[in-house]
């Protein structure tokens, strides 16, 4: 129970916490958990849909290794790459901790500093996945991604990246942000996205080819924005069948069946 920015947890009593926004909706489950050393307290609520205001624009994300993501309007969000950026300092505090003996108090103290290296860098990322995901929904009525395999793509040479990226993340992030919006996510097959045109024509290219060349539309352009393009193309095609689908559902048997005959 949340009482004047104190909590009540049986068997412990009152605990003041600091809240950076208000809890809105009824709090169904407490969780609490320690990283290092700060502890965190996640609530767990329910609450009516907030949808925004109405809004028609449409945008396709094709997420990569060199650009983070690239939209289909042909803006490319570069890659901060966090893990990188904070290996230095990551790679001190690990030799420093390889240099004590193991369980002892400056062992505690060393690892408690490669602990806090890497809270650093997931928190990093948790914030540029928020920041950029709540930019996107709050822009866009209809978004379209591709049903990606990430659990494939984390293994081999490009683990690392990968897992630096956080796609999965940032998915998990624009999906739930999007549905509570009252936002149209739709995730497309990813197979091909890269190896045609908008046109319609195959224009197959290796891993190190970075440009789009249409040999047959002209269309000239980075790779990846056009990859989005043809995901955003991909969504509309699918929403237009399934809402032919509902419509179709809708009408009587007998009707389907007479129109099919005549």
């Amino acid at each position: 129970m949340l009482d004047d920015g104190k909590l009540r947890i049986q068997g412990v009593g009152l605990i003041k916490v600091k809240l950076y926004r208000p809890v809105e909706g009824e709090i169904k489950t407490v969780t609490i958990k320690r990283d290092v050393n700060h502890w965190y307290v996640c609530f767990s609520v329910e609450r009516d849909t907030v949808a925004l205001a109405e809004s028609n624009k449409e945008i396709g994300l094709d997420v990569g290794l060199d650009s983070f993501v690239a939209l289909s309007n042909g803006r490319e969000i570069d890659n901060p790459r966090h893990l990188k950026r904070g290996l230095a300092h990551l790679r001190r505090a690990q030799r420093r901790l390889s240099r004590r003996m193991r369980g002892s108090r400056r062992w505690h103290k060393a690892a408690a500093l490669v602990a806090k290296a890497y809270r650093k860098i997931r928190n990093q990322r948790a914030a540029f996945h928020h920041h950029l995901s709540r930019c996107l929904v709050d822009r866009y009525g209809f978004i379209a991604v591709e049903d990606l395999n990430i659990q494939g793509f984390s293994r081999g040479i490009l683990a690392g990246p990968v897992h630096d990226a956080g796609w999965n993340s940032f998915f998990t992030k624009l999906w739930y942000k999007a549905a509570s919006a009252g936002r149209e996510l739709v995730k497309v097959d990813p197979r091909g996205t890269s190896q045609v045109c908008i046109c319609g024509a195959a224009v197959p290219k290796t891993l190190a080819e970075r440009w789009h060349e249409c040999p047959v539309c002209g269309l000239s352009a980075p790779r990846n924005v056009v990859s989005a393009q043809v995901i955003l193309q991909r969504a509309r095609v699918g929403r237009s069948r399934h809402n032919v689908e509902d419509v179709v559902s809708c009408v009587p048997r007998e009707a389907v069946a007479f129109k099919a005959t005549e």
